[in-house]
């Protein structure tokens, strides 16, 4: 019997004049993880701001939930903004049982992250 394949994508989106938005679909696990965290690498943490859209997110675990964090560090390294968006209510009470919801900027949509940090 074969393991069923951990399928996540992270898809870069350049905003034009405005923040670098990652949309993550799929699960998000210790098997999916490094694609996630070699795309927050890349990431131009810069004034724009970085948008991580997990509207398309089916799971995540803690390794997910690692990289989310290692994300959040660089940006504070860089003095660069975070948000994360779309965020399903299964993972925002992780996020809260965590303690992340005090320490994350959260936005519905990823609109409404874009349009929050090109004010």
């Amino acid at each position: 019997m074969t393991e069923p394949e951990h399928l996540l994508t992270v898809t870069p989106l350049h905003t034009p004049a405005g923040p670098f938005v990652l949309e993550v679909t799929g699960e998000l696990d210790h098997h999916s993880a490094p694609l996630l965290a070699q795309a927050v690498k890349e990431a131009p943490f810069d004034s724009h701001g970085v948008i991580i859209d997990l509207s398309g997110l089916a799971y995540c675990d803690s390794t997910g939930i690692t990289v989310l964090l290692t994300a959040y560090q660089r940006s504070q390294a860089a003095g660069s903004p975070l948000s994360f968006a779309g965020v399903h209510p299964d993972q925002m009470r992780v996020f809260q049982v965590v303690g992340l919801d005090q320490v994350f900027t959260f936005h519905a949509t990823a609109q409404e992250a874009v349009s929050a940090l090109q004010r």
